[in-house]
């Protein structure tokens, strides 16, 4: 699977990691920075281009890395067409895909260990959409009001 990764400085070290993991499980890994540790880099510049990647490559799915991974959810979730969903734990990745389709993750890299880390990453993954169709019918809800701003009609 193509997985395109980002990061900031604190996630720096944890995405040398991460990348170095997912090559040695078969994966292709496009790294969209930082290329070298800068305690003032600003996580937009990087998360935002490995959200992009995914989002103009069908298939792929990312992983973007900060401190605790919030701000760096928010700024993927700002391109269109992606869903960045944070995982603390192994069921929050789970459910991310299996229940939002979510086609990135991001984590908190100061947060959990690196072993901790890496397997929600693994989980998340390895983890397919369900299908469900209640699922499906919120994703789409959300795709509306992403793509025309077409809020959902009250029940």
């Amino acid at each position: 699977m193509r997985v395109y990764i980002g990061a900031d400085h604190a996630g720096y070290e944890f995405k040398n990691h991460l990348s170095s993991w997912l090559k040695e499980h078969g994966h292709e890994v496009i790294d969209c920075g930082p290329f070298v540790y800068d305690a003032e880099d600003d996580y937009p510049t990087f998360v935002l281009r490995a959200a992009q990647g995914v989002a103009e490559d069908p298939g792929s799915l990312g992983v973007v890395i900060g401190g605790s991974g919030n701000g760096e959810q928010i700024a993927a979730n700002k391109v269109r067409g992606i869903r960045a969903a944070l995982a603390w734990s192994e069921e929050t990745a789970t459910l991310a895909r299996e229940h939002n389709n979510a086609n990135v993750v991001s984590v908190g890299a100061r947060m959990h260990s690196a072993e901790e880390a890496t397997r929600f990453v693994e989980v998340f993954l390895g983890t397919s959409f369900s299908g469900s169709e209640r699922h499906s019918r919120r994703i789409a809800q959300i795709a509306s009001y992403e793509t025309i701003g077409q809020l959902p009609s009250l029940p």
